[in-house]
């Protein structure tokens, strides 16, 4: 760099004033350096401290001042100045090669402005002893200060050196010795970037030609030599020319090596030469062991050494690495044309190739570079084709070797078709094969051209997602690496959410973009997941993301995320997970706003059924989880669905359902009921012409009325709702609604006004048609078989026999005798019911046997078989309702052992009707025939006391007979014995009773 000698002549003021803005001027300029910053900035502090000085100097009298110190002073300040604009103007790595000098000038700079400020004489100008204090110590300071090049400057410059001295032409060390100096200079390591600055510093170096300044431009053609080993410094093209040149020009057989390339001591080619005082060269290792070993003789000649120091030989050792590097690049041209062989014939060659390529590569980087140049890469690739499973995974390794730091050879396989292809193919191969392969599409994805491909091939991500979840740590770990390399891409993250990996969904989810969230919570709303999926993105925080864009986003975002969230609260843990989150009240806030879009709506009453619903199956050892966080919220939510779509009052329909079967049921029952406005909203749901509303609206009806709590709904019942549910019942169209149709009439209350309604709505015909129907088709649908004999107990209550009549001539009462023995339960107990019912009024109905006729008319008597055992008359199942006649009693006999006790004791009320008033002894005998004694005593075991004293009361009336009493006395002992002791106050006195009957106790006993 040149230095500045001119001088000036102007006045010193003036010539003090100019050197006053030069340092303002470096100051400012020292803020934009591309260099030694720490060094600039502290000459700079020096530089401020000056300012006030020579401001304070220039208000003095300064005739007397000779211009000469204050000259050289502004010299300096000059020399600083030019300094500092090259350092900010000239190529960063130009500057960043020189650091050491330009340090070294800073510290010469801030040396010489000292002297110079200690030149011009402050004492004689009245400037104060403070100021002066303060320019002693600055100077001093100047004088003593150090600069040194910064420590990341410094490592820099020690690998380039290094780099040269040791001739390493490694495309690596190239590499990251590019990237290192872009770094520490902030330059963009982009490969256009790197070579454009690259370019500049060249321009440099012919600058310094041009200025013959010879010393520096040979250290800058060497440093030059050693950067454009690096990828970004030369356009493969015109690396592969060199390469093609330079091996075109060597022949084709490797040279043997001359004797000189041998150690005497090791016979061996040598690696690290080295001269001895003797003059002779060995092999580095082998002299300094003969050393070691106590010789100081020179190992040719045996004579001693003057001393032991030993020189490396550059020479010989750059002959050896030419040699070698010759034979290399033959070698790898050679082996290419075995491996373009068809496989099948010579996969052992293949094999042995490849391994020779191998350990090529692992000697060297530069070897890796000439057989990417040697274009090795298209025949590696169809290698990859074969059917030999060792030369796949040996192709593999070879092609990641070559990739790793390598741009070159990136481009090159981005450019053989098909080859993302066949790499993913081995991913699905054994664990060994697959994660190799993920370990060079790892490499690959580096390359943007070849990351963008990765994910588009059919079943990579997928792949890659099962590798993930593989016990292979190595592998799983490989593909969770490259999976987030491929996150770049949405659409990539949403195949990865289609196979299971939803990490990235997630983030995106909760920190992208509007339009970015909006495409991952349409993934979420139409994916088909498990429950298993499910559960994972709850645990993973989408409830709280889903939960934000419903409730703040854009319009179309709340549609989506809604719907998102009915997709996952389909799971009922997480919908158990949304109640105890405490976000029940938004949602359902949300739905009443009258903003909400109607497909707004119908999602959140879509999730609100799926929290319901996740109530019923809670595990009932722990608290309740209610919807609801007070009994007013229910009716609000519940008038809500008379004004609501009918896709929303379907979805809460079903709500309030599900709620009437969680462990809160009796509580929301009880609220339903309670209000009239609930149960009249829902008779005209039950009346409207939707029929997925309607068959909803009944299903909860029939639900309301299930406990036998029905006051307040019949008071809002009238004949139309009958006629209405008959009408359901007439319809095919949805059996599930006939059913609930025909359980809300069964569940209903008995009452002589409710049958009537039944009667004049032609109920009886629908209901006996639709049992006959079902026992003929429709077995398997026991809750509508159940409901329709539960219906049937309306129409046989004995105080309407009219209804009974009619009831029977449908032919009914046979199907209820079968459903004795095929129904379930529900079905033989409301059977049982019927059947009981129907009995009461048997005797009534029984025609009466005149009295025989005698002589020659006593045929024309009817005969004695035809008469009623229990009735003395002539009964029918069409007009007496006879249990003997429709042969009901054996079937009624075997349900008093059933398990079910209300099934029991329907039955037994149904043939205790056989021992009523005076038909007990005929009664009686018939139930004996039919082996019904024994059951009934058995009962008396039974855990119900209601059953136990129906029981008692029958027996009481049965072993009133003598016959009876002696033959089933016995029997019956020991169970009233035990009652006596055990039951409550009502059985132990009636079985006291009994046993006074049976002679066990005294009848006047008045203990029990």
């Amino acid at each position: 760099m040149e230095v500045i000698t001119s001088t000036s002549s102007a006045a010193a003021s003036e010539l003090i004033a100019q050197t006053v803005e030069l340092v303002i001027e470096v100051v400012t300029e020292t803020k934009n350096v591309f260099v030694e910053k720490e060094s600039f900035s502290e000459l700079a502090s020096y530089l401020d401290r000056i300012v006030p000085l020579l401001k304070e100097l220039n208000k003095k009298d300064t005739s007397n001042v000779e211009n000469t110190s204050v000259e050289i002073l502004n010299q300096q300040v000059k020399v600083a100045k030019q300094l500092t604009t090259e350092c900010s103007q000239k190529n960063r790595v130009y500057l960043l090669i020189n650091c050491r000098s330009i340090t070294k000038r800073i510290g010469e700079i801030t040396r010489e402005i000292s002297r110079a400020l200690s030149l011009i004489p402050f004492s004689q100008l009245g400037i104060s002893a403070s100021m002066k204090q303060d320019l002693g110590q600055l100077c001093d300071v100047m004088q003593s200060v150090e600069f040194k090049t910064a420590v990341a400057d410094e490592m820099i410059l020690e690998k380039i050196e290094s780099g040269i001295h040791e001739r390493n032409v490694d495309r690596a060390y190239a590499n990251n010795l590019l990237v290192s100096i872009a770094q520490v200079l902030g330059i963009s390591t982009e490969r256009s970037s790197l070579k454009k600055e690259f370019e500049d510093f060249k321009n440099e170096i012919e600058n310094a030609q041009l200025r013959k300044d010879q010393a520096e431009a040979i250290q800058m053609d060497q440093i030059i030599a050693l950067l454009e080993r690096a990828d970004a410094t030369c356009s493969p093209e015109e690396k592969e020319k060199k390469y093609l040149t330079k091996r075109t020009s060597l022949g084709s057989q490797p040279l043997e090596p001359l004797q000189s390339f041998y150690c005497p001591i090791t016979r061996e080619v040598m690696v690290d030469p080295v001269e001895t005082a003797s003059g002779h060269t060995f092999e580095r290792t082998a002299i300094e062991k003969w050393l070691a070993d106590g010789s100081n003789l020179c190992p040719l000649t045996m004579i001693p050494l003057d001393n032991l120091i030993l020189r490396p030989n550059k020479t010989l050792r750059q002959s050896i690495e030419e040699w070698k590097d010759r034979n290399t690049m033959i070698t790898i041209a050679s082996i290419k044309q075995k491996l373009s062989k068809p496989v099948a014939e010579n996969e052992q060659d293949v094999i042995c190739c490849l391994e020779k390529l191998q350990n090529l590569c692992e000697e060297r980087a530069a070897h890796r570079e000439w057989i990417v140049l040697e274009n090795y890469i298209p025949t590696l690739v169809e290698l990859l084709g074969g059917k030999s499973r060792d030369i796949r995974t040996r192709t593999l390794v070879l092609l990641c070797i070559l990739a790793k730091d390598s741009d070159d050879a990136k481009d090159r396989i981005a450019r053989v078709n098909g080859v993302i292809e066949s790499i993913v193919r081995s991913l699905g191969r054994r664990i060994s094969e697959g994660k190799l392969a993920a370990e060079l599409l790892l490499e690959l994805s580096r390359n943007e051209t070849l990351k963008n491909c990765i994910g588009m091939v059919q079943g990579c991500i997928l792949l890659l997602v099962t590798m993930s979840n593989s016990d292979d740590t190595q592998a799983a770990t490989r593909a969770h690496e490259l999976l987030d390399q491929l996150s770049f891409s949405d659409q990539n993250v949403i195949q990865m959410a289609k196979a299971n990996y939803f990490t990235h969904l997630l983030h995106r989810l909760s920190s992208g973009s509007e339009e970015v969230k909006m495409l991952m919570v349409t993934t979420l709303a139409e994916m088909e997941l498990t429950d298993h999926n499910k559960s994972s993105l709850f645990d993973n925080g989408a409830l709280d993301s889903l939960l934000h864009l419903v409730s703040q986003g854009n319009p179309r975002m709340k549609e989506t995320a809604a719907k998102a969230l009915r997709n996952l609260s389909s799971f009922p843990k997480n919908s158990i997970q949304i109640i105890k989150n405490g976000s029940v009240n938004s949602l359902v806030n949300l739905l009443y706003n009258h903003t909400s879009s109607n497909c707004l709506q119908e999602e959140l009453a879509a999730i609100i059924m799926h929290l319901a619903t996740s109530t019923m199956s809670q595990n009932y050892n722990e608290p309740p989880v209610s919807l609801f966080e007070s009994d007013g919220d229910i009716d609000s939510l519940f008038s809500f669905i008379r004004f609501s779509r009918p896709s929303v009052q379907e979805s809460l329909l079903r709500s309030f359902y599900a709620m009437c079967h969680s462990p809160l049921a009796i509580t929301v029952k009880t609220k339903l009921r309670q209000n009239p406005e609930n149960i009249q909203s829902l008779v005209l749901l039950c009346e409207i012409e939707n029929q997925k509303v309607r068959a909803n609206a009944v299903k909860l009806f029939c639900c309301l009325t299930e406990d036998g709590d029905d006051k307040e709904i019949i008071d809002c019942m009238g004949l139309q709702l009958i006629q209405t549910l008959i009408k359901i019942i007439k319809s095919p169209i949805d059996e599930e609604e006939i059913a609930s149709a025909m359980g809300v009439i069964a569940n209903l209350t008995q009452s002589s006004q409710l049958t009537e309604s039944l009667l004049k709505a032609e109920g009886l015909s629908v209901i006996s048609s639709c049992l006959r129907d079902g026992m003929q088709t429709k077995l398997q649908q026991k809750q509508l078989i159940e409901n329709t004999v539960g219906s049937l107990c309306h129409l046989t209550i004995p105080t309407n026999q009219s209804s009974q009549k009619k009831l029977a001539e449908t032919g009914v009462i046979p199907l209820l005798v079968q459903l004795l023995e095929l129904g379930t339960s529900l079905t033989k107990r409301k059977a049982s019911i019927s059947l009981g019912q129907l009995s009461k009024n048997s005797f009534e109905l029984t025609h009466p046997i005149s009295r025989p006729l005698g002589g020659i008319f006593r045929c024309f008597s009817p005969p004695l078989e035809s008469r009623c055992p229990v009735h003395q008359g002539i009964c029918m199942v069409e007009s007496s309702f006879c249990l003997v006649e429709a042969d009901a009693v054996s079937p009624l006999v075997r349900l008093l052992g059933d398990s079910d006790l209300n099934v029991c004791e329907a039955s037994l009320d149904a043939l205790l009707t056989l021992i009523e008033a005076d038909r007990l002894p005929y009664g009686s005998k018939v139930l004996a025939e039919a082996d019904a004694i024994h059951p009934i005593i058995k009962l008396l075991n039974c855990p119900s006391s209601g059953l136990q004293e129906k029981v008692l009361n029958a027996l009481e009336r049965i072993f009133r007979l003598l016959d009876f009493k002696q033959k089933y006395g016995n029997l019956a002992q020991m169970p009233l014995v035990d009652l006596t002791q055990r039951g409550n106050n009502r059985t132990k006195s009636l079985a006291a009773r009994i046993l006074g009957q049976l002679n066990v106790l005294h009848d006047q006993s008045s203990y029990f």
